[in-house]
């Protein structure tokens, strides 16, 4: 996979990478994104690789027009598994606002412009900027733990083979995973500990055209 880098890359930025094309909405290109992660992973160790794995596995074994279908009923038409981390802590509100123009700022403090045509907090793209910059990337992912975590009990409630990417990403964010749902929802209100530093990147995750969030849910 041209977009993973092993070498000095820790397992982690291969994780945030990998997860960052299997969390895109399969398009056109799609068969080949499960291929060449399984290609680049393989031969790493982690438990959280096999979770890539796993996913990859079932993947490529699936019809690409079934493969769509199922991403927008598990993202698009539920609030419950919104891709759009701001969106479990701050909903509709003005205060989302705010929150996505520090994430915005971060990213262009750092020389990335995020695409014009994408939310700034669509986690897709700040695993790709954690991928690209792990140490503050990975900083900025932590500090919206919360919402990840939400997110993960969200889909292995549901059931979804996505939830085993939400688990990878999981388990290479550093300190104490909240210890239930309930504990990731009241961290959701009550924020994280401090503010995202600074970013470091230079390529953009492919811009791709996704709706926002409202009260009926993502829709495409």
């Amino acid at each position: 996979m041209s977009r993973v880098r092993t070498g000095k890359t820790t397992n982690a930025a291969v994780v945030f990478q990998a997860a960052a094309l299997l969390l895109g909405y399969p398009d056109r290109d799609w068969p080949r994104r499960p291929r060449t992660v399984r290609e680049t992973v393989a031969e790493l160790p982690g438990p959280e690789i096999q979770l890539l794995l796993s996913f990859c596995d079932r993947a490529e074994r699936e019809d690409p027009l079934a493969v769509a279908a199922r991403y927008v009923a598990t993202f698009d038409r539920s609030r419950r598994r919104c891709l759009y981390l701001t969106y479990y802590t701050d909903g509709d509100t003005r205060r989302r606002g705010a929150a996505l123009a520090r994430i915005k700022s971060v990213y262009r403090t750092h020389g990335w412009l995020p695409p014009d045509d994408e939310l700034p907090d669509f986690l897709p793209l700040m695993l790709e900027f954690a991928a690209r910059t792990p140490e503050p990337g990975t900083a900025l992912l932590t500090d919206h733990r919360a919402a990840i975590e939400v997110l993960r009990y969200a889909l292995e409630a549901h059931r979804s083979p996505y939830a085993a990417l939400l688990q990878a990403v999981c388990r290479c964010l550093p300190g104490q995973a909240p210890a239930s749902r309930e504990e990731a929802l009241r961290l959701t209100r009550t924020g994280p500990p401090a503010e995202a530093v600074g970013l470091d990147a230079r390529e953009p995750f492919p811009a791709q055209s996704r709706p926002r969030p409202n009260d009926e849910g993502a829709r495409r």
